[in-house]
């Protein structure tokens, strides 16, 4: 099989698009729709944790992945644009 730059630049332009697709719906579900303290509850029964923590751990996890997505989608696809 023979890949092209468009191919790998394509790959990254739609992992990037899904990945901050998700990003954002996890985000505003647990933040804005309300559906935070249903997820808490379903998580605090495996883990013993207060509220206060979880939200902390959620907004460290959201910053983490919009990290890890800008790093290995983002950057790789504006690379590929660049180098064109």
């Amino acid at each position: 099989m023979d890949i092209n730059i468009e191919i790998v630049r394509s790959f990254f332009l739609w992992c990037t698009i899904l990945n901050a697709v998700l990003l954002l719906f996890s985000f505003l579900m647990v933040t804005c729709v309300g559906a935070g303290d249903w997820v808490y509850k379903m998580h605090s029964r495996f883990f013993p944790i207060s509220k206060e923590v979880f939200y902390t751990a959620m907004y460290s996890f959201y910053g983490a992945m919009k990290l890890i997505v800008i790093m290995f989608n983002l950057v790789p696809y504006l690379a590929l644009v660049i180098a064109g």
